[in-house]
């Protein structure tokens, strides 16, 4: 199967599915002598877990990563980083009304004609837990970057019609369950969801996510510019419906003698329209973007589909599912810039 790795120096390469024995992953490109707190990797896995909160899928996954090979010590060898995360509660069953049945939206249609045969269980390899390997290499990745003093930092800023105009405080995030830096904001999206819930329906939702003190001149020219590669990192996530950075489609509505970031005499600029990439290179300021996500596609209510031999039925999903998936890729979306921006820094040499 052709598309599991990403990075050309930083390059992680995953494999396993929703309901088999485990899924897990091999990390390239790793300096060597490099500390690596386990825990805050863990910490990390905890943050995208199943079954943490009410508005949530309720499968049971510890995601208890476990290394195989390339840390030693505490401290990366330069060898390939190995791990996998086993799968611990499995429900298939719940997926046997679906063997031969595509469900609206799902990869179901689109993997049988491809490859002509799939593993139904969960979705298996297209399942959104694939990310959780993603988010292994990302706290990784994030470690190395917080050396040299770049940090990333997202939230949810919109779910459905409510969306955060207000004040932003990154130490709200991690203190509510839809992840969302305005507190106030935060319970308006919860009862969204909790409703939407209850009705047997999923909404969708944006995460607003940010990189800060990235050295200007990151970046290559024409087909690999960093947003780009930042765009193509964050559209792989499942469920992902559009990416824009800076000021992305607001940037239609507005004039060159707004738009323009006006720049200082130390080399920062007045304004950061340009979400901070110019040209496809980073020019110091922090860089911004805006990932949109579906509603999940697995819903509680009956739909109309087909079978695999074309024959119109009804689907009904069953099973533990996500009524809105943002809070859980908060950290999947952070994974994905620590991973692009790691490796672009590398391919940049800009770090050893």
């Amino acid at each position: 199967m052709a598309g599991s790795s990403t990075g050309t120096i930083f390059k992680l390469s995953t494999f396993g599915e929703s309901h088999g024995i485990a899924i897990g992953g091999v990390i390239d490109g790793v300096p060597s002598n490099r500390e690596i707190d386990i825990e805050l990797v863990q910490k990390e896995l905890d943050r995208r877990k199943p079954g943490q909160s009410s508005i949530v899928t309720q499968r049971k996954e510890s995601d208890t990563v476990q290394f195989l090979s390339g840390i030693f010590e505490g401290k990366t060898t330069g060898t390939s980083i190995g791990f996998i995360i086993p799968n611990e509660d499995q429900k298939s069953k719940d997926y046997d009304h679906i063997k031969d049945a595509y469900r609206p939206s799902h990869a179901d249609y689109t993997y049988d004609k491809k490859y002509g045969h799939r593993d139904y269980r969960g979705g298996g390899r297209s399942s959104a837990r694939e990310t959780a390997c993603r988010v292994v290499a990302g706290a990784i990745a994030k470690q190395i970057l917080k050396s040299k003093g770049i940090e990333i930092r997202a939230h949810v800023d919109q779910v459905g019609l409510i969306k955060n105009n207000g004040p932003i405080d990154f130490t709200q995030t991690e203190l509510n369950p839809v992840r969302c830096a305005n507190a106030e904001v935060a319970v308006q999206m919860e009862e969204l969801i909790k409703s939407v819930k209850k009705d047997g329906d999923t909404i969708g939702g944006s995460i607003q996510c940010e990189i800060v003190n990235v050295p200007a001149g990151i970046g290559e020219p024409v087909f690999d510019k960093l947003h780009a590669e930042l765009g193509k990192a964050m559209l792989s996530i499942n469920a992902v419906k559009g990416f824009e950075y800076g000021s992305g489609f607001d940037c239609i509505q507005m004039r060159g003698s707004i738009h323009n970031d006006l720049m200082s005499e130390d080399g920062t600029t007045k304004s950061n329209y340009s979400g901070g990439i110019q040209g496809g290179i980073s020019n110091g300021m922090p860089i911004t973007m805006r990932i949109a996500f579906k509603p999940v596609a697995t819903i509680l209510q009956e739909q109309d589909s087909i079978n695999s031999s074309g024959d119109g039925i009804k689907v009904q999903g069953k099973g533990r599912h996500d009524p809105c998936v943002v809070p859980r890729a908060i950290p999947i979306v952070e994974s994905m810039a620590a991973i692009t921006l790691l490796d672009m820094l590398m391919r940049a040499k800009a770090l050893q």
